[in-house]
């Protein structure tokens, strides 16, 4: 690696020795592994023993895998000790980054993967995000080219240099990132537990096909529900204007203002087609439909003409049907709407999407503690979400100040 400042630029008090530049392999010893053969069913059948392979290394801690193999399977492997370290050598993730990870428990490893045991005075929790926090570098001075499959020259990586501080320093670093890492795997799972329960409730809320009331209703309303064609709730409108904010629409974000795109929303196109969108009034892209490429809109503005803006024609809450209209029944119905020669090409036409039949709660006040219900839920995903990005990026500005 190339020559730096002995230092970091932000410390724990106390210390102010500089860092020593030693040898990896001077402060580590190295281990690999292999297939047993697939062949042979008494390798993985009821196996127990961790193997770890590429698509495992998704995580900075690792204490699942995969595949689990046998006794027999594992007889010619070296079963690694919690807190050794492993690193993916050759795959195609190596394109983009360098997955390495701390073991929780023991575990063998395929061929892919190469083992580090840090020894005496490296602290393996340090060496973690030693690794992590010089990833692109290690990836792009260590990294083969022109190979058929990518890789990493881990022989080079032994024998490579890096600054080291004391024992002592290295713990409380290494302690400090793990706390870390433990808070941002907190709000991580209260993230996905949240899009679970979403995706739930979007099932539970909703009928399944052929039948007219959801599984789960608010206290109150007993009627069952309409079986109605989207084109008697809703026109299409190409109401023009080229002088208000312009708007986008996506899988993930529904519709949004395009300034909060990093893109560049217009590079010198003429807005003179631009259709108006009205707050309530449900957008799609044509191509992306059957993608879930829909929502309701809460804001006024314009959309590109390869957007179809549908207006309701009745007093209803949009945003009920913003969610109702992604649901996986009616992303399915889209795409068998849609004419194209691929998925890439698929288009639905208004007509089409007119003619597709929704079930839907009749009643206004029904549809309302619908959408609170589910607006206050995508509200706690956003905060989580929100939270976990804050968290990656202190990290991240962390691990550049506290390593050399």
């Amino acid at each position: 690696m190339t020559e730096q400042a002995k230092v970091p630029a932000i410390r724990f008090a106390g210390f102010t020795d500089p860092w020593e530049q030693r040898k990896l392999s001077e402060v580590a010893t190295f281990g690999g592994g292999h297939t047993p053969p697939m062949a042979d069913p008494d390798n993985y059948e009821d196996g127990y023993v961790l193997w770890v392979t590429s698509q495992d290394v998704k995580s900075n801690y690792l204490d699942r895998t995969t595949t689990q193999i046998t006794e027999k399977g594992a007889k010619e492997l070296t079963l690694y000790p919690a807190g050794s370290l492993v690193m993916v050598t050759r795959s195609g993730i190596l394109r983009h980054t360098l997955p390495v990870a701390e073991l929780r428990k023991p575990s063998t490893v395929n061929q892919d993967i190469r083992v580090i045991l840090p020894q005496g005075e490296c602290c393996g929790e340090w060496l973690l995000q030693f690794f992590i926090s010089h990833n692109k570098e290690l990836l792009l001075e260590f990294g083969k080219t022109g190979t058929t499959v990518e890789s990493v020259d881990f022989g080079k990586i032994k024998d490579m240099l890096l600054y080291m501080p004391s024992t002592v320093e290295q713990q409380q670093i290494g302690d400090f990132f793990a706390k870390l890492d433990s808070l941002i795997t907190l709000h991580q799972r209260k993230y996905d537990k949240l899009v679970i329960f979403k995706k739930s409730m979007l099932e539970k809320m909703f009928p399944k096909d052929g039948e007219s009331v959801p599984e789960i209703r608010f206290a109150g309303f007993t009627d069952p529900w309409e079986q109605r064609k989207l084109g008697e709730l809703f026109f299409e409108s190409n109401e023009r204007s080229s002088s208000m904010e312009i708007l986008s629409v996506s899988v993930a974000k529904g519709i949004y203002p395009a300034s909060e795109s990093d893109r560049d929303t217009n590079p010198g196109a003429s807005l003179v087609n631009y259709k108006v969108v009205h707050k309530g009034d449900v957008v799609y892209n044509s191509m992306r439909m059957w993608q879930g490429a829909v929502g309701s809109s809460d804001y006024d503005g314009i959309v590109s003409p390869a957007y179809v803006v549908a207006r309701p024609t009745i007093e209803l809450d949009s945003t009920c049907f913003g969610y109702l209209l992604k649901r996986p029944e009616m992303l399915y119905k889209y795409l068998c709407d849609s004419q194209g020669n691929s998925k890439d090409t698929q288009t639905l036409k208004y007509d089409r999407f007119a003619d597709i039949e929704a079930t839907m709660p009749a009643n206004l006040e029904e549809q309302r503690a619908i959408s609170a219900c589910l607006e206050s839920v995508d509200h706690l995903i956003t905060l989580h979400q929100r939270k976990l990005e804050l968290l990656r990026n202190i990290k991240k500005s962390l691990l550049d100040k506290m390593f050399v």
